[in-house]
């Protein structure tokens, strides 16, 4: 758990990053329809969570800073004993001071007339702009009718500012806090991902290892995953974002499952490919070798001062030679690097920043060059090998799709990697699968 000592110190540091006089406005997120009168389960907002870790809907945080004076205003809707019957307990803005440790609590309603008082005197407002356009049209509204009322002496602010690149840089470098909750959302996933090669065997089918995957998560306390899990038997494999999660599993194929759990709101994110049977045919196991080599060619540049390109560079350098020598590509190495032929069996990038959203915020470069890895950044490295059933090679490499996904936190030796409990290398997943 995040105590709410820290979430103060979140919205003092995104204050100290802006100027004198500013007013902050950051919404949670709404209730989306599923059906008719039932809802998808509720996610909060990323940034609102990461300010004040309420995860309620329809709320909205307000920050002040005025004369080198801060302030932390939240409005939430009030209790009420029949909405909570049918719809579950409100914190309220009575026990809202308390329980989240913000300076004010207000009732929902009254926002507009305390964004009003708050502009007043500020040169700068502040907001994710073009995020959500109800709670824009409420912030224009309320600088229109200070503009309509010169006679009272009111001062509008004359600037707007976009909170993201702020909030986001804030947002890149995790807390000690953070991370135990990252690596415990790590070994769940781990957890899970066992579990499901346990359970896979031929004749099952995709969407039952799902549901091992699901079931492990919200044993633990995970209720839901970060993200639409993806479990791709054969073929579908090479379906970078398949979610059908319905063909049966069957002799011979390899299945890729790339799935993590959400733990209090932040992401794990795995991907393991395994035999469904048990075994690697000989065809399997050299691309799957070589995958494999390309991550850890990509481990290397995980570091204090390395970059995600430097770790993508590295990859390709080996999945291309990699492909020459197996004869799905030909001609020289440099030729094929240049001409990025690899592409058409690795067309993703090498990796992605994790943490609240599971590609999370956070810049890929600074003034035009490549963001240096700082401690304290997390990320994944997910190198892969997609053959599509109408490639033009031999057929034993058709239909085959390949990844395999850790998660590392940069740490001031080099890189700790989150999920290295999760099994990847040939022997282990054989043993592992063996003991079904």
């Amino acid at each position: 758990m995040i105590n709410k000592s820290e979430f103060a110190a979140r919205r003092q540091k995104l204050l100290d990053s802006l100027e004198n006089d500013v007013v902050c406005v950051i919404p949670a997120a709404r209730e989306v329809t599923r059906s008719r009168d039932t809802e998808f389960p509720f996610r909060q907002d990323s940034d609102f969570l990461y300010l004040c870790g309420f995860n309620e809907p329809d709320a909205i945080l307000l920050l002040e800073k005025y004369q080198g004076n801060s302030l932390a205003l939240l409005f939430c809707r009030e209790r009420d004993p029949v909405a909570e019957i049918w719809q579950g307990r409100r914190l309220g803005p009575e026990r809202a001071v308390e329980v989240l440790g913000v300076d004010k609590a207000f009732p929902l309603a009254e926002f507009d007339q305390e964004l009003f008082a708050r502009l007043t005197g500020k040169t700068r407002l502040v907001f994710a702009q073009g995020a959500d356009n109800a709670l824009d049209n409420r912030l224009f509204a309320a600088l229109a009718a200070l503009r309509n009322t010169p006679k009272r002496g009111f001062n509008v602010p004359n600037l707007m500012q976009d909170i993201r690149p702020n909030l986001h840089a804030l947002r890149h470098i995790k807390s000690e806090a953070e991370l135990s909750l990252m690596r415990r959302a790590a070994d769940i996933s781990c957890q899970a991902h066992i579990r499901a090669m346990r359970f896979c065997q031929p004749g099952r089918f995709e969407y039952q290892l799902e549901a091992e995957l699901h079931h492990e998560f919200a044993m633990q306390g995970a209720r839901y995953p970060a993200y639409g899990t993806i479990v791709g038997s054969g073929a579908n494999g090479c379906i970078l974002h398949y979610t059908e999660n319905a063909d049966e599993l069957k002799v011979g194929d390899l299945v890729l499952i790339d799935a993590g759990a959400e733990l209090d709101g932040y992401a794990a994110d795995i991907t393991r490919t395994f035999p469904v049977d048990g075994r690697f045919n000989p065809a399997q196991a050299q691309l799957y070798q070589l995958v494999l080599d390309a991550q850890m060619a990509a481990f290397e540049h995980i570091r204090p001062g390395g970059t995600l390109p430097d770790a993508m560079d590295a990859a390709v350098r080996v999945l291309t030679q990699g492909l020459i020598q197996l004869g799905i590509l030909s001609g020289e190495l440099e030729d094929n690097i240049n001409s990025q032929s690899y592409r058409a069996y690795f067309m993703h990038g090498i990796g992605h920043w994790l943490g609240l959203d599971v590609h999370d915020v956070g810049d890929y470069k600074r003034d035009g060059e490549n963001l240096p890895l700082e401690v304290g950044m997390v990320l994944t490295i997910e190198p892969g090998l997609y053959i599509s059933e109408e490639a033009d090679v031999d057929a034993k490499w058709r239909g085959i799709g390949i990844r395999i996904e850790d998660n590392l936190l940069v740490t001031v030796g080099g890189h700790e990697n989150l999920t290295a409990a999760c099994p990847k290398q040939i022997a282990e997943i054989e043993a592992l699968m063996a003991k079904q």
